[in-house]
């Protein structure tokens, strides 16, 4: 049997125990393991066959679907680096994220492709654009080389470049508290950790049938994968509209496993599970947020007999914590304790540990805690630091530093251990299961040249989490078109982005002593006056 160190050892491992059992669904197309093992190797020679390097960053630009995951596995196999981009974004945010990481090729469809022609031009690394569908007419893009899929998996069989587990493996995109999305570099050590340990408590099996609704952008999303091919289970892969679709596919697949986001759950939980869904439903997750209690309840009431696991997780660490499914009743708004191999601290500002009930930063350290953040070393020194030698697991004769996580929220830890989440010690707002930035969304108002000034907050949602707010002012003292603005948005931005209330305002708006528009007063005497719906 393989040894599972490196990312795309987890489907050969299963291909080796069971070739013909199922790992990957795709509408009506299911894969075996075996079969899916091979389509990772065909991409993997491709990229090699193609001149990749070790450690080039491969982009992949799909919804849901097998070429999205053999793309990613096949790109870990090659030696290179993946890179997932939600597949709601616009071109312009497209064009950052390749940029940023410097994506040497893109994996993309024939449909998505002409609404990236203008944004890849600015693209000056990218040499390759694998399509997986084939166009009516045959695109051309100056400087770069476009291939089918079909002949890309086509080419002489190759050994990927050798490798180690503490390599770049990929990088994820999360939005950043100060304007554009931070690349959170991961490598085959962190993903391959967190698959086993997320596996372990869970008790994923090779009977399982994950279903995976998360965008595989996010690290809890992909986390399907990775969790379902340790395991030897199968993933079902779901582009949805409605949670209607989610709970179809529940029941038509006789899902085990679901995870998802509580904006999802609350839908979910008004809805009417057939009484089957007991039979094969043995655990539901949630992530990305606190689960209301009410919701919570409401989905207990209707499957009786699969196990709630609340976890709690930052792109920075993979995954950080999980309520056990006993404990739900007894605290139910606790994030739990740490993962199986993942340590997390609760530590004042000097670094030593809070005492119980006393509200710390959250601290995380051991194999999940990701490499920094991919070409920003500022933003990077800010968030992953060294270990003081008085935190837990420190000795006073280690000479090399540790470097941990610190995540910017404050919780406390009972004295029974257990943790629990008080706030975000900055600005970032969460809505829909996703982080965005004020500034990112200021920066998209301010591109449409209709404002003068703006400024955007979260306010506290009971199903969203956050509901974005702007208040802005006209440009040039005229009236703000409030209406126009907001279509603009709607053009501009994934559909999670888009304000919920636009307040015009007569200029200027507030500063605070730095000279900075006063976000913080205005958020709080905006939620003072408004009842956000």
């Amino acid at each position: 049997m393989l040894n599972t160190t490196l990312l795309h050892e987890l489907i050969s491992a299963s291909a080796e125990r069971m070739p013909a059992s199922p790992a990957l669904t795709a509408g009506a197309t299911t894969l075996n393991y075996a079969d899916l093992d091979t389509q990772v190797a065909g991409f993997s020679a491709g990229l090699i066959n193609l001149g990749l390097e070790r450690g080039e960053r491969v982009g992949i630009f799909l919804e849901k679907r097998i070429e999205t995951v053999v793309a990613s596995f096949g790109s870990a196999r090659a030696g290179c680096a993946f890179v997932p981009v939600n597949p709601i974004l616009k071109g312009e945010q497209v064009m950052h994220i390749l940029r940023d990481c410097n994506a040497r090729l893109l994996v993309t469809s024939a449909e998505r492709l002409p609404l990236l022609a203008e944004a890849l031009a600015h693209c000056h690394d990218l040499c390759h654009v694998v399509l997986t569908t084939r166009p009516a007419t045959p695109p051309v893009l100056a400087g770069i080389n476009i291939i089918q899929w079909d002949e890309l998996l086509s080419a002489p069989p190759r050994a990927g470049h050798r490798v180690i587990d503490t390599d770049l493996l990929s990088i994820l995109y999360t939005s950043g508290s100060t304007g554009r999305p931070k690349g959170v570099v991961l490598s085959h050590r962190n993903m391959v950790a967190g698959a086993k340990s997320v596996a372990s408590y869970l008790g994923n099996k090779p009977e399982d049938t994950l279903l995976a609704a998360l965008p595989l952008s996010f690290d809890a999303g992909f986390s399907q994968l990775t969790t379902a091919f340790h395991s030897g289970a199968r993933v079902v892969l779901l582009n949805y509209l409605l949670p209607q679709d989610v709970l179809k596919a529940v029941v038509r697949e006789k899902v085990t496993g679901l995870t998802a986001v509580p904006p999802l759950y609350i839908q979910l939980a008004q809805l009417k599970w057939p009484e089957s869904v007991s039979e094969h439903l043995r655990y539901f997750a949630n992530t990305g947020g606190r689960m209301p209690l009410e919701t919570l309840k409401a989905l207990r009431t209707q499957l009786p007999q699969a196990k709630p696991f609340l976890m709690y997780g930052l792109t920075e660490a993979f995954r950080a914590t999980f309520l056990p499914p006993e404990q739900a009743d007894i605290r139910p708004d606790s994030i739990g304790k740490a993962i199986p191999n993942a340590e997390v601290m609760v530590l004042r500002e000097d670094g030593s540990e809070c005492s119980p009930n006393e509200p710390g930063e959250l601290v995380q350290r051991g194999a999940l805690v990701a490499m920094g953040y991919w070409n920003d070393a500022d933003k990077t020194a800010e968030r992953f630091k060294p270990l003081p030698n008085t935190a837990p697991g420190r000795q006073a004769g280690f000479v090399l530093p540790e470097i941990a996580v610190f995540s910017g929220d404050t919780v406390r830890r009972d004295e029974e251990g257990y943790l629990y989440f008080i706030g975000r010690r900055d600005e970032m707002m969460k809505t829909s299961g996703y982080r965005v930035s004020p500034t990112e969304v200021e920066e998209i108002l301010y591109s449409t040249q209709l404002v003068g000034e703006c400024v955007a907050f979260g306010v506290p949602h009971p199903a969203l989490g956050h509901s974005i707010c702007v208040i802005a002012t006209g440009k040039d003292g005229t009236p703000l078109d409030t209406a126009a603005l907001l279509n603009e948005c709607k053009q501009r931005m994934p559909a999670y982005m888009v304000p919920s209330v636009i307040e015009s305002r007569d200029g200027p708006l507030p500063r605070n002593p730095n000279g900075k528009i006063d976000r913080k007063t205005l958020s709080t005497e905006f939620e003072q006056n408004h009842k956000v719906q």
